[in-house]
């Protein structure tokens, strides 16, 4: 895609990687099949789906470009629910402050280190104080429903504004 369409804009997204040694040898991998993270500007980010990803962020830092933060699963890994499961589907909750202070915390880890970091799940979509959480974070993109994405970037937009005037 990228060399034959001239498509450079596009980036490898890394799921699941528990491990930095995990993650060296994905590059590596990656490397030996003609994929080098900077070669011809090849972003490679890491999902932010687990709690290891929060805790060593400053190490997948150094091997990655970016993070996109799964909120669906990094929110069952920190609450241990499957949220799919009737019996505990009342216990997930992206708003938890667990999950909160992770979510926080990655994005502080992530802009220290000069990294992009975006988030992909639905509570953006679904609770409009979590958009406002993660603009209040520093986040630097939001994915959103098709259904929510007029709505939820009103409210982005007067959050942003009330913001704007505070610091004046």
């Amino acid at each position: 895609m990228r060399e034959e369409f001239g498509l450079k804009n596009l980036k490898v997204m890394v799921p699941v990687c528990r491990t930095i040694e995990e993650g060296k040898k994905v590059l590596q991998v990656m490397k030996e099949n003609g994929l080098e993270r900077g070669k011809n500007e090849l972003q490679v980010y890491v999902m932010c789906e687990i709690p290891s990803n929060v805790i060593l962020a400053d190490q997948f830092s150094d091997i990655f470009d970016g993070f996109s933060i799964g909120s669906n699963d990094l929110t069952q890994m920190i609450l241990g629910v499957d949220r799919d499961s009737s019996l505990v589907s009342d216990i997930f909750d992206e708003r938890n402050d667990a999950v909160k202070r992770m979510v926080k915390l990655v994005i502080n880890t992530a802009k220290k280190r000069k990294r992009k970091i975006g988030i992909c799940g639905d509570a953006p979509s679904t609770y409009p104080e979590f958009a406002k959480f993660l603009i209040d974070c520093g986040i630097d993109s939001i994915s959103l429903s098709p259904d929510a994405i007029m709505q939820t970037r009103l409210v982005i937009a007067e959050h942003e504004k009330k913001h704007r005037k505070g610091r004046k």
